[in-house]
Protein backbone atom coordinates (compact mmCIF):
# COMPACT_ATOMS: atom_id res chain seq x y z
CA UNK A 1 0.00 0.00 0.00
CA UNK A 2 1.17 3.49 -0.84
CA UNK A 3 0.51 6.15 1.80
CA UNK A 4 0.26 9.64 0.34
CA UNK A 5 1.50 11.76 3.24
CA UNK A 6 0.87 15.54 3.18
CA UNK A 7 3.17 17.34 5.64
CA UNK A 8 2.20 20.62 7.34
CA UNK A 9 5.14 21.21 9.69
CA UNK A 10 3.90 24.44 11.34
CA UNK A 11 0.30 23.16 11.79
CA UNK A 12 -1.46 25.82 9.72
CA UNK A 13 -4.35 23.38 9.31
CA UNK A 14 -4.93 22.92 13.03
CA UNK A 15 -4.30 26.53 14.03
CA UNK A 16 -6.46 28.11 11.35
CA UNK A 17 -9.32 25.64 11.00
CA UNK A 18 -9.45 23.75 14.30
CA UNK A 19 -9.14 20.34 12.58
CA UNK A 20 -7.67 17.68 14.82
CA UNK A 21 -4.78 15.88 13.22
CA UNK A 22 -3.76 13.55 11.74
CA UNK A 23 -6.48 13.60 9.07
CA UNK A 24 -6.84 10.20 7.43
CA UNK A 25 -8.94 9.24 4.41
CA UNK A 26 -9.91 10.86 1.16
CA UNK A 27 -13.13 12.57 2.31
CA UNK A 28 -11.77 13.94 5.62
CA UNK A 29 -8.65 15.20 3.84
CA UNK A 30 -10.77 16.98 1.23
CA UNK A 31 -12.86 18.60 3.96
CA UNK A 32 -9.68 19.78 5.68
CA UNK A 33 -8.32 21.22 2.43
CA UNK A 34 -11.55 23.10 1.71
CA UNK A 35 -11.66 24.45 5.27
CA UNK A 36 -8.06 25.70 5.09
CA UNK A 37 -8.60 27.21 1.64
CA UNK A 38 -11.69 29.01 2.93
CA UNK A 39 -9.87 30.33 5.98
CA UNK A 40 -6.63 31.35 4.22
CA UNK A 41 -6.60 30.99 0.41
CA UNK A 42 -2.96 32.15 0.24
CA UNK A 43 -1.61 29.37 2.47
CA UNK A 44 0.71 27.10 0.48
CA UNK A 45 -0.36 24.07 2.54
CA UNK A 46 -3.71 24.23 0.73
CA UNK A 47 -1.92 23.24 -2.49
CA UNK A 48 -0.05 20.48 -0.67
CA UNK A 49 -3.27 18.86 0.55
CA UNK A 50 -5.01 19.18 -2.82
CA UNK A 51 -1.95 17.72 -4.50
CA UNK A 52 -2.19 14.74 -2.14
CA UNK A 53 -5.86 14.29 -3.10
CA UNK A 54 -4.93 14.48 -6.78
CA UNK A 55 -2.26 11.81 -6.40
CA UNK A 56 -4.69 9.62 -4.43
CA UNK A 57 -7.41 9.89 -7.10
CA UNK A 58 -4.93 9.17 -9.89
CA UNK A 59 -3.65 6.02 -8.21
CA UNK A 60 -7.13 4.91 -7.16
CA UNK A 61 -8.28 5.03 -10.79
CA UNK A 62 -5.51 2.54 -11.58
CA UNK A 63 -6.85 0.21 -8.89
CA UNK A 64 -3.74 0.60 -6.77
CA UNK A 65 -3.87 0.25 -3.01
CA UNK A 66 -3.50 3.79 -1.74
CA UNK A 67 -4.40 5.94 1.25
CA UNK A 68 -4.00 9.68 1.88
CA UNK A 69 -3.37 11.47 5.17
CA UNK A 70 -2.31 14.85 6.52
CA UNK A 71 0.16 15.09 9.40
CA UNK A 72 1.14 18.30 11.17
CA UNK A 73 3.71 19.54 13.65
CA UNK A 74 3.45 22.83 15.55
CA UNK A 75 4.55 26.43 15.24
CA UNK A 76 7.21 26.04 17.95
CA UNK A 77 10.77 24.86 17.48
CA UNK A 78 11.76 22.56 14.62
CA UNK A 79 12.67 19.79 17.07
CA UNK A 80 9.23 19.83 18.71
CA UNK A 81 7.49 20.02 15.34
CA UNK A 82 9.47 17.05 13.98
CA UNK A 83 8.67 14.96 17.03
CA UNK A 84 4.97 15.75 16.72
CA UNK A 85 4.98 14.80 13.04
CA UNK A 86 6.64 11.51 13.96
CA UNK A 87 3.94 10.77 16.54
CA UNK A 88 1.19 11.50 14.02
CA UNK A 89 2.85 9.28 11.42
CA UNK A 90 2.79 6.46 13.99
CA UNK A 91 -0.93 7.11 14.49
CA UNK A 92 -1.59 6.98 10.75
CA UNK A 93 0.35 3.73 10.32
CA UNK A 94 -1.48 2.14 13.25
CA UNK A 95 -4.82 3.01 11.65
CA UNK A 96 -4.06 1.30 8.34
CA UNK A 97 -5.76 -2.10 8.29
CA UNK A 98 -3.72 -3.88 5.65
CA UNK A 99 -1.39 -6.83 5.45
CA UNK A 100 0.58 -5.24 2.60
CA UNK A 101 3.91 -3.54 3.00
CA UNK A 102 3.33 0.17 3.44
CA UNK A 103 5.47 2.73 1.66
CA UNK A 104 4.90 6.47 1.48
CA UNK A 105 5.02 9.39 -0.91
CA UNK A 106 5.77 12.59 1.01
CA UNK A 107 4.28 15.84 -0.32
CA UNK A 108 5.57 19.18 0.99
CA UNK A 109 5.65 22.84 -0.03
CA UNK A 110 9.32 23.57 0.61
CA UNK A 111 12.66 22.70 2.13
CA UNK A 112 11.57 23.54 5.68
CA UNK A 113 8.88 20.86 5.70
CA UNK A 114 11.30 18.42 4.07
CA UNK A 115 13.50 18.57 7.19
CA UNK A 116 11.09 16.04 8.72
CA UNK A 117 11.85 13.40 6.09
CA UNK A 118 14.42 11.52 8.25
CA UNK A 119 11.78 11.22 10.98
CA UNK A 120 9.29 9.73 8.50
CA UNK A 121 11.91 7.42 6.93
CA UNK A 122 12.66 5.96 10.37
CA UNK A 123 9.05 4.76 10.54
CA UNK A 124 8.12 3.84 6.97
CA UNK A 125 10.01 3.43 3.66
CA UNK A 126 9.76 6.50 1.41
CA UNK A 127 9.12 5.93 -2.29
CA UNK A 128 9.50 9.59 -3.18
CA UNK A 129 9.23 13.24 -2.15
CA UNK A 130 7.20 15.72 -4.16
CA UNK A 131 7.49 19.45 -3.60
CA UNK A 132 4.47 21.49 -4.67
CA UNK A 133 5.38 24.68 -6.53
CA UNK A 134 2.49 26.98 -7.46
CA UNK A 135 2.68 28.44 -10.96
CA UNK A 136 2.09 32.21 -11.02
CA UNK A 137 1.49 34.51 -13.94
CA UNK A 138 4.65 36.51 -14.58
CA UNK A 139 2.99 39.88 -15.10
CA UNK A 140 3.16 43.34 -13.61
CA UNK A 141 0.33 42.72 -11.17
CA UNK A 142 1.99 39.71 -9.56
CA UNK A 143 5.27 41.64 -9.35
CA UNK A 144 3.50 44.54 -7.62
CA UNK A 145 1.83 42.18 -5.17
CA UNK A 146 5.14 40.51 -4.37
CA UNK A 147 6.84 43.86 -3.71
CA UNK A 148 3.91 44.94 -1.54
CA UNK A 149 4.15 41.75 0.51
CA UNK A 150 7.89 42.34 1.01
CA UNK A 151 7.29 45.88 2.23
CA UNK A 152 4.61 44.74 4.69
CA UNK A 153 6.56 41.81 6.13
CA UNK A 154 8.65 42.98 9.14
CA UNK A 155 11.19 40.16 8.82
CA UNK A 156 11.73 40.59 5.08
CA UNK A 157 11.94 44.37 5.11
CA UNK A 158 14.47 44.28 7.92
CA UNK A 159 16.82 41.91 6.07
CA UNK A 160 16.33 43.14 2.50
CA UNK A 161 15.43 46.81 2.48
CA UNK A 162 18.00 48.09 4.96
CA UNK A 163 21.03 46.81 2.98
CA UNK A 164 19.55 48.18 -0.24
CA UNK A 165 19.00 51.54 1.42
CA UNK A 166 22.55 51.64 2.72
CA UNK A 167 23.93 50.83 -0.73
CA UNK A 168 21.91 53.65 -2.23
CA UNK A 169 23.33 56.05 0.34
CA UNK A 170 26.93 55.28 -0.62
CA UNK A 171 26.81 57.24 -3.87
CA UNK A 172 25.44 60.53 -2.46
CA UNK A 173 28.04 60.39 0.30
CA UNK A 174 30.71 60.20 -2.39
CA UNK A 175 29.34 63.40 -3.95
CA UNK A 176 29.88 65.52 -0.84
CA UNK A 177 33.31 66.61 -2.11
CA UNK A 178 31.96 67.57 -5.54
CA UNK A 179 29.07 69.93 -4.79
CA UNK A 180 29.69 72.01 -7.90
CA UNK A 181 28.71 69.10 -10.10
CA UNK A 182 24.99 69.95 -10.36
CA UNK A 183 23.82 66.91 -12.41
CA UNK A 184 25.60 64.65 -9.99
CA UNK A 185 24.13 66.58 -7.08
CA UNK A 186 20.60 66.06 -8.39
CA UNK A 187 21.25 62.36 -8.85
CA UNK A 188 22.75 62.20 -5.39
CA UNK A 189 19.76 63.91 -3.77
CA UNK A 190 17.35 61.56 -5.57
CA UNK A 191 19.33 58.52 -4.54
CA UNK A 192 19.52 59.84 -0.97
CA UNK A 193 15.77 60.31 -0.73
CA UNK A 194 15.17 56.83 -2.11
CA UNK A 195 17.69 55.32 0.26
CA UNK A 196 16.18 57.11 3.27
CA UNK A 197 12.74 55.87 2.24
CA UNK A 198 13.89 52.26 2.01
CA UNK A 199 15.70 52.46 5.34
CA UNK A 200 12.65 54.00 7.01
CA UNK A 201 10.46 51.24 5.62
CA UNK A 202 12.92 48.60 6.69
CA UNK A 203 13.15 49.93 10.23
CA UNK A 204 9.41 50.60 10.43
CA UNK A 205 10.00 54.28 11.30
CA UNK A 206 6.64 55.21 9.82
CA UNK A 207 4.87 53.27 12.55
CA UNK A 208 6.87 55.01 15.27
CA UNK A 209 6.19 58.39 13.68
CA UNK A 210 2.47 57.66 13.51
CA UNK A 211 2.49 56.55 17.15
CA UNK A 212 4.33 59.74 18.17
CA UNK A 213 1.88 61.94 16.28
CA UNK A 214 -1.06 60.10 17.84
CA UNK A 215 0.43 60.49 21.33
CA UNK A 216 0.94 64.21 20.72
CA UNK A 217 -2.62 64.61 19.47
CA UNK A 218 -4.07 62.81 22.48
CA UNK A 219 -1.89 64.81 24.85
CA UNK A 220 -3.03 68.04 23.22
CA UNK A 221 -6.73 67.24 23.51
CA UNK A 222 -6.32 65.77 27.00
CA UNK A 223 -4.78 69.00 28.27
CA UNK A 224 -1.50 67.41 29.36
CA UNK A 225 1.04 69.99 30.45
CA UNK A 226 3.86 67.55 29.68
CA UNK A 227 3.54 68.24 25.96
CA UNK A 228 3.89 72.01 26.49
CA UNK A 229 6.73 71.43 28.96
CA UNK A 230 8.65 69.34 26.40
CA UNK A 231 8.27 72.02 23.73
CA UNK A 232 9.51 74.74 26.10
CA UNK A 233 12.34 72.50 27.32
CA UNK A 234 13.47 71.88 23.75
CA UNK A 235 13.66 75.63 23.13
CA UNK A 236 15.57 76.13 26.38
CA UNK A 237 18.07 73.40 25.46
CA UNK A 238 18.64 75.04 22.08
CA UNK A 239 19.27 78.39 23.79
CA UNK A 240 21.59 76.63 26.22
CA UNK A 241 23.60 75.17 23.37
CA UNK A 242 24.00 78.60 21.78
CA UNK A 243 24.95 80.16 25.11
CA UNK A 244 27.51 77.42 25.76
CA UNK A 245 29.15 77.94 22.37
CA UNK A 246 29.26 81.72 22.93
CA UNK A 247 30.94 81.21 26.29
CA UNK A 248 33.47 78.87 24.69
CA UNK A 249 34.31 81.47 22.01
CA UNK A 250 34.69 84.19 24.63
CA UNK A 251 37.00 81.99 26.67
CA UNK A 252 39.13 81.22 23.60
CA UNK A 253 39.37 84.91 22.76
CA UNK A 254 40.45 85.87 26.28
CA UNK A 255 42.98 83.04 26.68
CA UNK A 256 46.32 83.36 24.83
CA UNK A 257 47.05 79.63 24.95
CA UNK A 258 45.13 76.76 23.39
CA UNK A 259 42.35 75.39 25.54
CA UNK A 260 42.48 71.79 26.59
CA UNK A 261 39.50 69.47 26.49
CA UNK A 262 38.68 69.99 30.22
CA UNK A 263 38.64 73.78 29.74
CA UNK A 264 36.45 73.51 26.62
CA UNK A 265 33.96 71.28 28.42
CA UNK A 266 33.97 73.63 31.42
CA UNK A 267 33.20 76.62 29.18
CA UNK A 268 30.35 74.80 27.45
CA UNK A 269 28.85 73.71 30.77
CA UNK A 270 29.33 77.12 32.41
CA UNK A 271 27.51 78.90 29.60
CA UNK A 272 24.66 76.42 29.15
CA UNK A 273 23.93 74.93 32.58
CA UNK A 274 21.39 77.60 33.54
CA UNK A 275 19.33 76.90 30.44
CA UNK A 276 19.64 73.15 30.88
CA UNK A 277 18.52 73.47 34.50
CA UNK A 278 15.52 75.53 33.42
CA UNK A 279 14.60 72.83 30.86
CA UNK A 280 14.88 70.11 33.51
CA UNK A 281 12.75 72.02 35.99
CA UNK A 282 10.14 72.73 33.30
CA UNK A 283 9.77 69.09 32.28
CA UNK A 284 9.69 67.83 35.88
CA UNK A 285 7.02 70.35 36.86
CA UNK A 286 4.96 69.40 33.81
CA UNK A 287 5.19 65.72 34.71
CA UNK A 288 4.29 66.44 38.33
CA UNK A 289 1.25 68.43 37.22
CA UNK A 290 0.01 65.61 34.98
CA UNK A 291 0.53 63.04 37.72
CA UNK A 292 -1.43 65.21 40.16
CA UNK A 293 -4.32 65.66 37.72
CA UNK A 294 -4.38 61.91 37.06
CA UNK A 295 -4.43 61.17 40.81
CA UNK A 296 -1.11 59.28 40.70
CA UNK A 297 1.10 61.87 42.38
CA UNK A 298 3.44 60.61 45.10
CA UNK A 299 5.50 62.76 47.39
CA UNK A 300 8.84 61.46 46.15
CA UNK A 301 8.03 62.79 42.65
CA UNK A 302 8.51 66.29 44.06
CA UNK A 303 12.23 65.56 44.48
CA UNK A 304 12.84 65.97 40.75
CA UNK A 305 13.03 69.81 40.56
CA UNK A 306 15.24 69.97 43.66
CA UNK A 307 17.58 67.32 42.25
CA UNK A 308 17.86 69.31 39.02
CA UNK A 309 18.71 72.46 40.95
CA UNK A 310 21.26 70.66 43.15
CA UNK A 311 23.04 69.05 40.20
CA UNK A 312 23.03 72.32 38.27
CA UNK A 313 24.56 74.23 41.20
CA UNK A 314 27.35 71.65 41.50
CA UNK A 315 28.12 71.67 37.75
CA UNK A 316 28.01 75.46 37.61
CA UNK A 317 30.47 75.76 40.48
CA UNK A 318 32.84 73.10 39.13
CA UNK A 319 32.90 74.56 35.61
CA UNK A 320 33.38 78.08 37.03
CA UNK A 321 36.27 76.84 39.14
CA UNK A 322 38.00 75.47 36.02
CA UNK A 323 37.51 78.85 34.32
CA UNK A 324 38.87 80.74 37.37
CA UNK A 325 35.50 82.38 37.93
CA UNK A 326 35.17 80.96 41.45
CA UNK A 327 37.62 80.22 44.21
CA UNK A 328 37.99 77.14 46.34
CA UNK A 329 35.68 78.53 49.02
CA UNK A 330 32.89 79.14 46.53
CA UNK A 331 33.36 75.66 45.08
CA UNK A 332 33.18 74.05 48.51
CA UNK A 333 30.08 76.07 49.39
CA UNK A 334 28.33 75.06 46.16
CA UNK A 335 29.19 71.38 46.55
CA UNK A 336 27.99 71.37 50.15
CA UNK A 337 24.83 73.32 49.33
CA UNK A 338 23.91 71.10 46.40
CA UNK A 339 24.44 67.96 48.42
CA UNK A 340 22.42 69.28 51.36
CA UNK A 341 19.61 70.39 49.07
CA UNK A 342 19.28 66.91 47.62
CA UNK A 343 19.44 65.20 51.02
CA UNK A 344 17.00 67.59 52.70
CA UNK A 345 14.45 67.31 49.89
CA UNK A 346 14.68 63.52 49.93
CA UNK A 347 14.22 63.29 53.69
CA UNK A 348 11.45 65.88 53.76
CA UNK A 349 9.31 64.26 51.10
CA UNK A 350 10.00 60.77 52.47
CA UNK A 351 8.76 61.85 55.91
CA UNK A 352 5.76 63.61 54.39
CA UNK A 353 4.87 60.55 52.31
CA UNK A 354 5.22 58.27 55.33
CA UNK A 355 3.03 60.42 57.58
CA UNK A 356 0.34 61.12 55.00
CA UNK A 357 0.26 57.44 54.01
CA UNK A 358 -0.17 56.40 57.65
CA UNK A 359 -2.91 59.00 58.11
CA UNK A 360 -4.79 57.80 55.05
CA UNK A 361 -4.51 54.17 56.18
CA UNK A 362 -5.87 55.07 59.59
CA UNK A 363 -8.76 56.97 58.06
CA UNK A 364 -9.56 54.04 55.78
CA UNK A 365 -9.50 51.54 58.67
CA UNK A 366 -11.71 53.78 60.79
Amino acid sequence: MLLVLCVDLDDDLGRKTGFSTPVIGREPVEEAAVALATEDPEDSDVNVIFQGIHVYDDLAERDESVEVAVVTGNDGSDLEANREVGDEVDTVLASLSTAETVTTLVITDGAQDESVIPIIRSRVPIDGVRRVVVRQAQNLESMYYTIKQVLDDPETRGTVLIPIGILLLIYPLALIGALLDLPGLVLGVTSTLLGLYLISRGLGLGEYLDATVEYGRRSLYAGRTTLLAYVVATALLALGGVSGVDTLEETRASTPIDLGIPMMLAALVYGSIQWIAAAGITTSLGQITDEYIAGRLEWRYLNAPFYVIAISVVLYAVSGFFLDEFGVAMLATALTGGTLLGIVSTLAFAVAESRFSEGSHRADSA
